[in-house]
This record gives C-alpha cells, structure tokens and sequence, in this order.
C-alpha cells in the first residue's frame, strides 16, 4: 500500500484541523444544471501516475521516468486504444520544464506528439504534487510562476494541435493540502497548515485558469478530489455531529474555487468546469480513521454505495462529473471494476449525468518511497526487459470487466 493509500486511512484528524469554520459551509447546494455532452471519447479511460514531489529521502521522483512511460508514451496510448480507451489522464512534469521561468519542453513535446498521433484525448495534470525547486509553495511567487508557467504549456498545446485542450491545475487539491501541508506526510512536510495551504493551491488553481484562457478561450479545466463517507464512532451527539463536519469538508476546495465559500479568494462558478471524483476500497471510514472495509463482496454493512455519494455530488453541484480515479490491488481489481460498473449503471438508472470511469493506474507503478515495491494496480503489470525497460502484461481479469463495463455503457 503507498503513501497515499496509507494516509487516506489516517485522514480525519487533519481534515477537522485543516477545515473552515462550520458556519461557513454551505449545504446541498442545487443550482441550475450544466448544459451536459459527451465531454471525452471514450466511457472509460486510463490515468497515468505523474507524481514529482520529493520524497521522504529527499529525491525528487518521476513517475513517469519510473515507469517508462516518458520512452513508452506512444506505444502505451496504443495499448489502450488496443482495449478502447481513447481518453486518458496524464502529466506534464512541471519541475522538468521550468528552470526559474525559462522553459524546456523537451520532456513534454514527444507525450503531445504521441497523443496527436495516437487520436489519444489527453485531461493533461499541470501540477501533481510537484514544483520547482527554487519555489516555495507558501509564498506569492508560486502563485505568479504557476500561472506563467500554465500559460506556457496552453501555447506549447495549442501550437501543436487544434483540439480543444482539456486540463488539471492542480491534482488532489484536499489531499495535498492535509498530506503536504497538515500532517507532515510529504513534500513540504509541514504541520498544522492545511488550511493555509489550500487557500494558496485555490488561489494558484484560479490565476492558472485565467491565464490559460487568456491564450485559448475553448480550454476545459477538469478538478479531481477524493470522496469519502465518514460515519460516526458512536451514535453520541459530539460524533455524530464530527462525522457531519468531516463529511461536509470534503467539499470545502470545490466550494472555494466556486466562490461559494470565502469568495475574497476569487472564486466563481465558471471555475468550477468538470469534476472527478477519486475512489478506492480506502475512502470510507468509522470517525476516527478506522476503515470501512470493502472486500469482493464482504463489505462492512455500513458501507455506503458509491452511486449514493456520486448522486450527492452531482446534486450539491450540479457539474459534468467522472470518476476521476478508481482502481484496486492483484486479485481485486477484477472484482472491484465489476461492482465500479454496477454502481455507475445504477447512479444513470436515477438520471444522473455521469461521463467517464479513469481507471487510475492505467498501467502499474511503483510506490512512492520504496520503487522495488510494484503495487499489481494497473490494467497492465509490468515485466523486466532487456535495457532496463519494462514490459507491459495485460491483466486479462481485469480486461475481462472492463470489456463488459464498455459493452454495458454502449448499450
């Protein structure tokens, strides 16, 4: 299990910590629906991890060097075209590409190239968990350079190809706000300002949208965060009402950037585009932090169904809306694609407008801290070769349910 697997399991301390004043939160909010289309090209799509913080060794990973997929972009797109995926979640690896406000994109020029050649629609992450080195996340600069910086990759994109360009600022602004900013988990390891921390990463999200529209008006902004359902510990009046609080906060990032909460910020609806939704067997919980288990159709009674907590989202929201991560480990990949299918299905049975399932790692991936450590995650394992490239092995369990989910879709 990695380091975010790990640290979902300890989240609500840092998420009551790290929240805005009950006061302030705003229930259910259902305003007019967005005008709704098949946003992406396929139902279900692949996500590649693009991690580049630094790690708890003090090295700056690269998950996609680590992978392989920086050498093997081309031919891993056609690989999920091979399984009629023709949407994917993928990285432009900031600290690669900005040396103090000059930029290099040689790390980045043959990935568009391979998503142009390939017909590949690609929702490109700008920031994931990563920046330069000379920026501190804390301060204006990184306000300032973010958005110069999201503007350089718009015209790099937009120099290239005529396709409307899809993007992410910022991935998992919760998350990285508690895990970087509250709890000390990763990069920068600081403690006790979650909450400042995501007032800036909003701020950041906000002027990296302004500046890339400025360069192409037709630019989607897709915003990825977890959900979760967080039950009480006891039916006492103090749980039940910490349960509500931490359920509640969970919003608290999408609410900021729609202006609906703390709106000094600069927040409006207009930047509150497309939502995904991240979930895995680990985003639910008993307060405090003791898991919910979900196990091949042994799940803990108070399991709440996903459909349930897309439903909610949609209509507190009232957003186009995919999952933006999903996925399992070895043996219950199969198994966990087959009731992600079934809970999407019945989620569209109720009327609700859903996109996409971004099954996320597309292909498998190492951990964070320990790179000898695989986590068997992907719809592809992976094999060592010659050159010290990796082979990618189809997991045919895992194929077998996401042909039946593209059958179900289509039908």
């Amino acid at each position: 299990m990695d380091i975010k697997r790990r640290t979902m399991l300890k989240l609500i301390p840092g998420l009551l910590a790290a929240g805005c004043a009950p006061q302030l939160m705003l229930q259910n909010y259902t305003g007019q629906p967005q005008p709704q289309g098949k946003l992406f090209k396929s139902f279900i799509m692949g996500g590649f991890e693009s991690a580049t913080q630094i790690n708890n060794k003090g090295n700056r990973i690269d998950m996609i060097a680590a992978t392989n997929h920086d050498y093997q972009v081309s031919s891993d797109y056609a690989l999920l075209r091979s399984q009629g995926i023709l949407t994917a979640r993928d990285g432009v690896r900031w600290p690669k590409i900005d040396n103090m406000g000059e930029y290099d994109f040689s790390s980045f020029t043959p990935m568009l190239d391979a998503a142009i050649k390939n017909d590949m629609q690609v929702i490109w992450t700008l920031c994931h968990y990563g920046w330069p080195d000379d920026v501190d996340v804390f301060s204006p600069q990184f306000i300032t350079r973010f958005a110069q910086y999201s503007a350089a990759v718009a015209r790099h994109v937009k120099s290239r190809t005529n396709e409307i360009p899809y993007y992410t600022p910022i991935n998992e602004i919760s998350f990285l706000c508690w895990a970087a900013g509250e709890v000390g988990w990763i990069f920068p390891y600081e403690k006790d300002h979650g909450g400042v921390l995501k007032r800036q990463l909003v701020k950041a999200a906000i002027a990296c949208m302004d500046a890339i529209w400025e360069v192409d008006p037709r630019a989607r902004f897709v915003h990825v965060d977890p959900v979760i359902n967080v039950l009480p510990k006891s039916n006492s009046p103090y749980q039940l009402r910490q349960a509500r609080l931490v359920n509640e906060l969970q919003f608290e990032a999408s609410d900021m950037l729609a202006g609906r909460m703390e709106p000094e910020l600069g927040g409006a609806e207009k930047y509150l585009d497309i939502m995904g939704a991240n979930f895995y067997s680990t985003n639910q919980w008993a307060h405090i932090g003791r898991r919910i288990k979900w196990h091949q159709g042994r799940k803990d009674k108070r399991w709440k169904p996903l459909n349930e907590l897309l439903e909610n989202l949609y209509k507190r929201y009232k957003r186009p809306m995919f999952l933006g991560e999903t996925s399992n480990v070895g043996s219950l990949r199969a198994s966990w694609m087959h009731e992600i299918t079934d809970e999407i299905l019945k989620l569209k049975a109720k009327g609700v407008p859903f996109e996409g399932i971004c099954l996320y790692p597309i292909i498998d991936r190492p951990d964070w801290e320990n790179f000898k450590h695989w986590h068997n995650s992907g719809l592809w394992d992976f094999h060592g070769a010659k050159h010290g490239l990796h082979s990618r092995v189809l997991h045919e369990p895992y194929a077998t349910e996401i042909h039946r989910a593209q059958k179900l879709f289509e039908e």
